[in-house]
């Protein structure tokens, strides 16, 4: 149990050395209420609020807070989870307009809130605990947000698939763009369905997208990335017109049928029922440990989609930017300095070994913590040899695409769910093109 002395020298002290001078006369208001309950014993109570939608995560979370709050005596985290099928960007918007901050946020459009003095420096107390490229400053020198995961990019955005049905049916796992679409070709030549995929929500629709476009947002690595590129003028959204019409290709003769109202979650399940013989994802190993608990009879195996030249382009974790998600403390709770105390305490619980082994447990790549030596990876799940063998692929390429755009969220929405669109034949691939870069352009004369 954790000792609750001082807390109210404590939390002063925190709020120091995150460098919170603006709220200082805030404290001078608060601390005579707080801090005297927080002397006398009593538990501060703060909220977390989470993106749900993956069954992994969710039981991570669950787990770790539980956890924590168990061997707490100064805090009680309370679980503050966003509904599945909810736009996460558009949640948080709500949040900032109704004024209901919670303590701990698992973050998205991370330069827009640190632009708007909605988040608060994470403190050398929890940065310390991390390897050092597990996190960056943003340019006023401050530390945001700290990662919820393994920096292993977006490793995680695969293909899981039935590997009882390969080995009866003599496939294999492509090593080419053209082996891919050969594969669909075969599957279906089979009666069966080769593909499922989820846009329900519309986060999910970047799961079949993203390697497809993989190839072309490579190339602009050494640029800072294809949308900075796009954003001044060196690229253009029809640039992307290939991946585009690969995509349209895919969904209108390999993929099954109601995936306009197929959440992503459910993926899991069709492919356990044999409704189709691949799934997307982009849980990673969370996606077979939902696939275990379903089935654990279940043979599930994971692959990325590979360029023509058979790269596997995978994006790299943004620790820094509009585009790096992460766990960070509103500046709301740093107003209350028991509030801000506490999500500081949980946050050094969450980057513990004990925290780590439970979401090894639970099938989660844990944060790239300096004690990472101490911690029991989960080699146990059906399948994880093929996501660890990812790592040490010799076709395996790295590239960036983080954008600076401060409202680049708002592009991003608008792009998926013209992606939708599209793909449901509500418009065409020129139309769409011209409908994003449109909206693109607006949103860069916006910014200035």
């Amino acid at each position: 149990m954790h000792n609750a002395m001082t807390r109210t020298a404590r939390s002063r002290l925190l709020l120091v050395t995150a460098g919170l001078a603006t709220s200082a006369l805030a404290l001078a208001g608060c601390a005579g209420g707080s801090g005297d309950a927080a002397e006398s014993g009593e538990t501060t109570t703060i909220r977390f609020l989470y993106a749900t939608g993956d069954e992994t995560w969710n039981a991570v979370v669950d787990e770790v807070v539980a956890a924590f709050n168990e061997q707490s005596d100064t805090t009680e985290v309370k679980l503050d989870p966003l509904p599945a099928g909810s736009d996460y960007a558009t949640a948080l918007k709500t949040v900032d307009a109704t004024g209901n901050w919670p303590a701990v946020v698992d973050m998205r459009d991370t330069l827009t809130y640190v632009n708007a003095g909605k988040l608060a420096p994470v403190p050398e107390e929890v940065t310390a605990l991390l390897e050092p490229d597990a996190f960056a400053p943003a340019e006023d020198g401050n530390v945001y947000t700290v990662p919820y995961s393994a920096l292993n990019g977006e490793l995680g955005m695969n293909i899981v698939y039935n590997k009882t049905y390969f080995e009866e049916n003599d496939l294999d796992v492509p090593e080419t763009y053209d082996d891919f679409i050969d594969l669909l070709d075969e599957i279906k030549a089979n009666g069966d369905v080769p593909l499922a995929t989820a846009a329900a929500e519309v986060w999910p629709s970047d799961q079949l997208w993203k390697p497809l476009a993989a190839p072309t947002f490579a190339e602009y690595s050494d640029e800072g990335g294809f949308w900075n590129a796009a954003a001044a003028g060196d690229a253009s959204v029809a640039d992307l017109k290939a991946p585009l019409e690969e995509l349209q290709n895919i969904m209108d003769n390999y993929v099954l049928e109601g995936w306009q109202s197929t959440a992503d979650a459910q993926t899991t399940t069709l492919l356990v029922n044999e409704q189709a013989v691949m799934a997307t994802s982009s849980a990673g190993l969370g996606r077979l440990m939902d696939i275990n608990k379903v089935d654990p009879e279940f043979d599930a195996g994971l692959f990325i989609i590979p360029d023509e030249d058979g790269k596997l382009n995978v994006l790299k974790n943004s620790v820094v930017g509009d585009t790096a998600g992460g766990l960070a403390i509103s500046s709301q709770a740093a107003e209350n300095e028991d509030e801000y105390a506490s999500a500081v305490e949980f946050l050094t619980y969450f980057y513990s070994v004990d925290a780590a082994n439970l979401m090894e447990e639970s099938g989660w790549i844990s944060p790239n913590i300096l004690k990472g030596d101490e911690v029991t990876r989960n080699d146990t799940i059906p399948g994880a040899s093929d996501f660890f063998a990812l790592l040490e692929n010799p076709n395996l390429v790295w590239y960036e695409n983080a954008p600076t755009l401060s409202t680049f969220s708002s592009v991003n929405t608008f792009f998926r769910q013209s992606r939708i669109e599209m793909q449901d034949g509500q418009t065409t691939i020129d139309e769409t093109i011209a409908k994003v870069q449109a909206e693109l352009d607006a949103q860069v004369a916006a910014a200035g």
